[in-house]
Parts: C-alpha cells; sequence; structure tokens
C-alpha cells in the first residue's frame, strides 16, 4: 500500500519495510528495540504504511494537557502500565469487542536497557486468543516490519524464548540500552482452553 507515511519511511528516510499483515486480522504487536523516542516515529509510520487499524497502548502519565490530545492523535489508548491486570482486561474486552483491531506496546516498557520485559502483552494475547506480531526496529539494516508472528501463547517461557530468538541479531539505534529478557522459569503459564485464565 503506498501511503504518505510509506513514501516518508522509505524514499525520504531511506527505511525498506518487510512483512504484511494480509491474514491478521487481530493481534498484540510488540515492537523493539526502544531506545529512542524516534522509535515511535519510525514505528508509526511503519504501522500506518501497513493499513491496519491499530492502537498504541501508552502510560497515562503521558495523557495531561496538551500532551493528551497529541498523544490521542498518535492512536494512543492510556493505560495505568502493562503490569496492571486492570489493562489485561480492558485490552481483552476490547479486541473480544472488534472484528480488526491490532494492541501496539513496548514490552520493554523504558527507553533505557532493561533485562525484564512487561509480560502484560503476553498475557492480554492470551487471554484474547490472538497472536502476537513481533516488529523490529533495525537501525544498522535501515529495516523496520514484521521478524515473525506467535500463534501459540500456552507457555510464556516458550514465547519469551521465541521473542529473544527474533531479536537476538536486531541492532537498536543505541545498541547499549537494549537486551533482550533474561530468560526465568514464569509461575503463571496459560493452558489451552476456550476461556484461558491464569493458574
Amino acid at each position: 500500500m503506498n501511503t504518505i507515511s510509506g513514501i516518508v519511511l522509505e524514499n525520504i528516510l531511506g527505511w525498506k519495510i518487510k512483512g504484511d499483515f494480509s491474514d491478521i486480522k487481530k493481534s498484540i504487536i510488540i515492537f523493539a528495540p526502544h531506545t529512542s523516542y524516534m522509535d515511535a516515529i519510525i514505528g508509526k509510520l511503519c504501522i500506518n504504511k501497513s493499513g491496519i487499524k491499530y492502537k498504541f497502548l501508552s502510560k497515562k502519565e503521558l495523557f495531561f494537557f496538551p500532551m493528551n490530545i497529541i498523544m490521542r492523535k498518535f492512536g494512543s489508548i492510556p493505560v495505568g502500565g502493562v503490569k496492571n491486570e486492570n489493562a489485561i482486561f480492558r485490552v481483552t474486552d476490547i479486541l473480544n469487542n472488534t472484528e480488526k483491531l491490532h494492541i501496539v506496546l513496548s514490552p520493554e516498557g523504558a527507553r533505557d536497557k532493561v533485562t525484564h520485559w512487561n509480560k502484560g502483552f503476553y498475557y492480554m494475547a492470551a487471554k484474547a486468543n490472538v497472536p502476537i506480531v513481533v516488529v523490529y526496529l533495525d537501525y544498522k539494516k535501515k529495516e523496520a516490519g514484521i521478524k515473525g508472528v506467535i500463534n501459540n501463547t500456552d507457555n510464556i517461557n516458550t514465547v519469551m524464548q521465541q521473542i529473544n530468538e527474533m531479536y537476538k541479531d536486531v541492532s537498536a539505534k543505541y545498541p547499549r540500552k537494549f537486551s533482550t529478557e533474561k530468560l526465568d522459569t514464569y509461575e503463571y503459564k496459560y493452558k489451552q482452553s476456550s476461556n484461558k485464565t491464569i493458574n
């Protein structure tokens, strides 16, 4: 799809876009690395180019006047943080009550280096029974797009291992600030069922 966002990203900024959402109606989209304010701009241009219907999750602290006007124009939904269980249920309800929508967030949760990502994205995807789309921004290659799609969200450990593998060779704008998840064995796992609940 040739859009203004695509022209800016590809022809002016010189980025290449990989992958498409042609067969995916609803998902949780995670994007990384997130080490710079530019990541949000590049990421938004990339997702705009895809032509999908989407909303960003952003910290509610950013929704102060007049910043709240900009954030809503940006397509953001205020939440109390992806660790907040209310945000998980809220996103699940939103996804369950729409035919086409993608929820976008950064699981790192900050632009500084973190070794434990917020797991809210996993619980949102598992509870709403939608795939996790892994989007990347590679500043060395000047590429942005889809690294992969995770459809099976039964086990958080397996999901995090898959995500680590996808991001292992991706170059952040500030590489020293980016780290994939430090893998642990998590207490909570989802079982395959028609109505997934946290055990």
